[in-house]
């Protein structure tokens, strides 16, 4: 099974992703954006497991979820990467919680490299994907949007409280996420 390590968000926080996906979206750039129900902050990929990996990784997150403290993240900002002249992935970025999902990210990685997952090459940037851009058309009027665009004075938080190990199972309509194990933080 394909698998992922991610933080889930809430429902009015993925409602304010998907103003914000309808706000570019009228730019016209060619961009596949991502399902307002599959958004989340993912910490790690994993790929293709057997059933008998998940249960060390079910029990990996249960212990690092032991020793961590629930707290916020809120919606910072948008951009995209590598960069905004050259988007490939469109991303909001987050202010609280940033720091704190990194730790946990760095953590899982240094845990699971030792049951063979190859460790991360790139440092983690806490970031909420929004949609992948497929090719260069209207990307200059993406980028203007992208610019132009100020978040909404209501303050977007939500407690984390658990690291969650879902399943993804691609099909032709788009990547469905199924929930396989939810690790609670301990405080």
């Amino acid at each position: 099974m394909r698998t992922f390590i991610a933080i889930e968000l809430s429902d009015s926080i993925r409602s304010t992703l998907a103003r914000i996906q309808s706000h570019l979206k009228y730019s016209g750039a060619d961009v596949k954006w991502v399902e307002e129900k599959n958004i989340h902050l993912t910490l790690k990929f994993l790929g293709e497991i057997t059933e008998e990996k998940s249960k060390k990784i079910k029990a990996i997150l249960d212990e690092i979820s032991m020793s961590t403290k629930a707290f916020d993240i809120n919606i910072k900002d948008i951009g995209a990467f590598p960069k905004i002249d050259h988007p490939r992935v469109i991303w909001a970025g987050l202010d609280k919680g940033a720091i704190e999902s990194k730790v946990i990210a760095e953590k899982i990685d240094e845990e699971l490299s030792k049951i063979g997952f190859a460790k991360e090459s790139r440092p983690f940037a806490a970031h909420l994907t929004l949609g992948r851009v497929r090719s260069s058309k209207n990307k200059e009027a993406l980028k203007e949007k992208m610019l132009n665009y100020r978040l909404p004075t209501t303050d977007y938080r939500l407690i984390i409280d658990h690291i969650t190990l879902f399943q993804s199972t691609l099909t032709p309509k788009g990547s469905i996420y199924t929930k396989l194990h939810e690790s609670k933080f301990s405080v």
